[in-house]
């Protein structure tokens, strides 16, 4: 039994819940106002009946009981669990004979402690249900309740005494319970109290605490708050103990009243069951915080009936509705609109852009629905394309995939002593096969691959591996080695290549690690894992060894790249010829390697070439000796000869 199938209110009826506490303007014509003084004990009673017209008017049919009972010098009993007495004439005209506290000095005669004593006891009676319940199964049904305290105390050492009070008296009533002979008594198996601390100026000794156990069968909270904000303090809690929704219904078209030749757009807030919002799985929502509230409302737009019937549509949810200000004008024309046979559609904004309609708004028998609508495609529709979704195109999830694992866990009925023992292998087998199971090839680089690792992803499902199944995966390690030295690797169809072909290596082989490791623990298994640890090592150490000989050899050619220059500017010169050494260059050059004596070499020819030979080593036949100016030889010959 929930604890909000019984809830019972304690209202303090002390002399010091008459004094005033908040001044409320009121239309008397249409010119004039008249102010008049609410007291604590006003505020109490119009708060907690629009708590109980609220609760009734979504679950009617009874299985939702409330209770009041007054304290003052004695506890007064308002209603009782009887359904008859579950309606708000049956406590409106308990109150109206209750009346005002009385303006008397206040003694310790008046206490809220009678009013907590007869509301442990009255937690303990049986209600219709239960009695019913006990007589078909026979057997014991669970009771369990709530109560709601509205009073007011010093400080918080008053809250503390109060609620050691409460245990004691209700560690009573179940030994009590136990030990008596009568039906119509239940043990308390647990009790919620909530106490609501009212005082009418700003200032107050008493802080707000948190929910929390004092024991097994009793748990509380406290809250203090000006009597003036006790509407929306009861607000907050209605929605967390029946589990209720708001929704806020806006831009809905209204005739001005004073001027019917004109209209405006209204709001108006309605509360019902959560399962109306939470049916839209993954759905985001325009949920927002309620101005001078602490709870969210969703915001949906009034959409204007088109025709046909609406009624048709797919509707996935259905809960009731109530008007959270039921005497505000845009709230009774939206009722009567309703009452009257029409429906309203309500749409919220899309996340892919675009609006939607999600809600329906629509009577019957009397009674106003909310219907949560399905926004999701109809299974007479076809395939979906999920390019809205998470996962991206249909094509890019790992169906084929799904298929075989679902088809590998297959069971086939026998008749076994303990059949729990068979259930308990497989799931921990599936447990097993999808510690790491990737939704979508995106989101993967081994499965992309799967052509070139089929005999590690299969044989290393199982428990334990042979030798010729440890030696025929180490073989798939090494051909995939080869594959990746060659750059064949192929990813969704496409080569890889680019900056990125380096990175999708080492995801791949971090994911074999991964899948190898939690597949299993034995011997053949941790041989594949060195296998896979032991190439991923060398190919390291030997990218390391590669980049120092590459940059040893880069600052050595960077050097010879500089020598060539000077050459290339020599040899365009009109008066240098071709020589042996541009030959020793070229052939330099080509090679993909140089030894150290080529490279010295290559450096004492760029030396010796930074100025132009002699012209007559140049002309001179390889062998001989270029003679210096020879012209002066010739000269001296004509001298002679005159």
């Amino acid at each position: 039994m929930n604890l909000n199938c019984k809830t019972l209110f304690v209202l303090d009826h002390t002399p010091y819940f008459g004094i005033s506490s908040e001044e409320v303007s009121i239309d008397v014509r249409q010119s004039a106002r008249v102010t008049v003084k609410k007291s604590l004990w006003t505020n109490a009673i119009e708060s907690s009946i629009e708590y109980c017209r609220i609760v009734w008017d979504l679950f009617p049919v009874g299985g939702k009981l409330i209770r009041f009972i007054i304290s003052d010098k004695a506890a007064h009993i308002v209603n009782t669990w009887d359904p008859h007495t579950q309606n708000m004439n049956h406590i409106s005209n308990a109150m109206i004979m209750v009346g005002a506290p009385r303006n008397v000095p206040q003694t310790s005669e008046y206490t809220v402690i009678h009013g907590l004593r007869a509301a442990i006891e009255a937690l303990a009676e049986a209600t219709e249900f239960q009695k019913e319940y006990m007589q078909k199964h026979d057997r014991r049904v669970s009771n369990r309740g709530r109560v709601i305290v509205c009073t007011s105390a010093r400080d918080n050492s008053s809250m503390n005494s109060l609620e050691k009070i409460f245990h004691q008296v209700l560690i009573q009533q179940n030994s009590i319970s136990s030990s008596s002979k009568n039906d119509g008594l239940l043990n308390i198996d647990f009790c919620h109290l909530v106490i609501i601390n009212l005082y009418p100026g700003t200032e107050t000794l008493v802080t707000n605490r948190a929910y929390h156990e004092i024991s097994s069968i009793l748990g509380s909270e406290i809250h203090s708050y000006p009597s003036a904000k006790l509407p929306k303090l009861l607000m907050t809690l209605i929605l967390r103990h029946y589990n209720l929704a708001s929704t806020t219904v806006t831009n809905i078209p209204m005739k001005e009243e004073q001027n019917s030749s004109s209209s405006a757009n209204y709001d108006v807030e309605i509360f019902h069951e959560s399962t109306s919002h939470s049916v839209f799985v993954g759905a985001e929502l325009p949920r927002s915080i309620k101005d001078g509230f602490d709870y969210e409302t969703v915001t949906l737009k009034w959409c204007t009936p088109r025709s046909g019937n609406p009624e048709m549509q797919n509707c996935v949810a259905q809960n009731r509705i109530t008007p959270v200000d039921v005497t505000s004008r845009p709230s009774s024309c939206l009722i009567n609109f309703l009452l009257s046979g029409r429906s309203v559609l309500l749409e919220m904004p899309r996340k892919s852009g675009g609006k939607v309609t999600s809600h329906l708004l629509s009577a019957h028998g009397g009674e106003i629905f909310i219907h949560s609508l399905n926004t999701a495609r109809s299974v007479l529709e076809d395939a979906p394309s999920i390019s809205e979704g998470i996962g991206g195109k249909v094509a890019n999830y790992r169906i084929p995939d799904f298929i075989q694992t679902a088809l590998q866990q297959r069971l086939v009925p026998l008749k076994m002593k303990y059949p729990d023992e068979n259930l308990g292998k497989v799931r921990a087998k599936i447990a097993k096969m999808t510690k790491y199971w990737p939704l979508t090839f995106n989101s993967t680089v081994v499965y992309n691959i799967r052509q070139y690792l089929e005999p590690i992803l299969v044989l290393t499902q199982k428990e334990d591996l042979t030798e010729e199944e440890v030696l025929a995966c180490q073989q798939c390690i090494y051909q995939l080695v080869g594959v990746e030295a060659r750059h064949d690797l192929v990813l969704n169809n496409q080569r890889i290549k680019g900056n990125k072909k380096t990175e999708q290596y080492v995801l791949m082989w971090n994911e074999l690690e991964v899948i190898v490791g939690l597949n299993g623990k034995s011997a053949g298994h941790k041989a594949i894992l060195q296998c896979i640890r032991k190439v991923r090592s060398s190919q390291t150490s030997d990218a390391n060894e590669k980049m120092e000989i590459d940059s040893a050899l880069g600052g050595l050619r960077k050097m010879l790249d500089i020598n060539e220059t000077s050459v290339n500017i020599l040899r365009s010169s009109p008066l240098s010829p071709t020589t042996p050494l541009d030959r020793h260059n070229k052939s330099l050059k080509h090679r993909a390697t140089m030894s150290l004596y080529d490279i010295m070499m290559a450096k004492e020819l760029a030396n010796s070439n930074k100025r132009m030979d002699f012209s007559g080593r140049l002309a001179t036949p390889d062998g001989q000796i270029a003679v210096l100016y020879p012209h002066l030889a010739a000269k001296e010959q004509n001298d002679i000869k005159l």
